[in-house]
């Protein structure tokens, strides 16, 4: 082969290479979502994105299409910082200001809700990848109007919980106990984690009812219904600051400046384009190298 041809042939393969990784998907950020008391994202995603059992969960398809249902673990904020205050207006709180998710931010008494009491509560946080952080949930005050669009201004500057999640997470959960103090009727916990790791934050609403009442009970996720959906998300773990090479869920078999600061399934189903770009780049200079040097010898 002359020169010219091994030269012009190395040049084709690169660019084939530069191609691939330009077609391959980016990553969307995706983590987990609070199962106890169950979030507006998670009770939705376990009613089933294509035929939604309550109102408001009809209604969110109706408007936003089943997606956001799909990828129930990405409400996030990639830069937040510590910001999350500063980032996001009043009465966006739930969607974290974006529009994908803007229906969780509906001031509604009909989405699906959890009974709970005055005293300690056992919290459960399905992350599907774990990440070095502060877990910080607040409940809104006493006197809070559930018609209205939630504010900053809602939440008790006590949180109720503040847990220091750890970058594993036995079975794919965190588990810990918070406290929940005295009130009546419907209340919003609202939670923010802040990773330590990189400036991306995670946020979640989840409807109480204090006293029982709850019109819609509220259900989480199963790991079946996970397991069902991940094939429709758009959700990826990797691509952010400090994530470990791998994710560190196990794969699903079926307020002030923070203080604390796609469907996902413990497996990282979009790690196989970004292994084949990376595979064809590692291949392309390796072929490269060597017809560079058949030709030498």
């Amino acid at each position: 082969m002359s020169p010219r041809r091994t030269a012009a042939t190395v040049t084709t393969l690169a660019a084939a290479s530069l191609t691939l990784l330009a077609v391959t998907p980016g990553a969307a950020s995706a983590h987990g979502a609070v199962f106890n008391p169950v979030s507006r994202i998670a009770a939705c995603f376990a009613e089933g994105p294509e035929h939604p059992v309550s109102q408001v969960c009809k209604d969110l398809v109706a408007d936003s299409g089943t997606q956001p249902l799909y990828d129930w673990n990405e409400v996030n904020i990639a830069n937040a910082n510590g910001q999350s205050r500063q980032l996001i207006p009043d009465g966006k709180l739930c969607s974290a200001n974006r529009d994908k998710y803007r229906a969780l931010d509906w001031a509604r008494t009909d989405w699906p809700s959890t009974s709970v009491s005055a005293g300690p509560f056992a919290f459960k946080f399905r992350a599907t990848a774990a990440h070095s952080g502060t877990m910080t949930l607040y409940i809104t005050k006493d006197g809070f109007d559930p018609t209205k669009p939630l504010k900053w201004s809602d939440l008790d500057s006590t949180p109720v919980a503040v847990y220091q999640t750890p970058r594993t997470a036995t079975d794919g959960y965190y588990n810990f106990t918070g406290t929940l103090p005295t009130r009546t009727g419907r209340h919003i916990i609202y939670k923010v984690w802040q990773r330590n790791d990189s400036p991306e934050a995670f946020y979640s609403c989840s409807d109480v009812v204090y006293g029982g009442g709850a019109k819609a009970a509220a259900a989480a996720p199963t790991e079946q219904k996970m397991a069902a959906g991940a094939g429709r998300s758009t959700v990826s773990h990797h691509g952010h600051g400090g994530d470990p090479t791998a994710p560190t869920a196990p794969a699903s078999s079926g307020a002030g400046s923070d203080s604390g600061s796609g469907s996902g399934s413990g497996s990282d189903h979009s790690a196989g384009p970004q292994a084949l770009a990376a595979a064809s780049t590692a291949s392309v200079a390796g072929g490269g190298f060597l017809l560079l040097r058949r030709r030498r010898g």
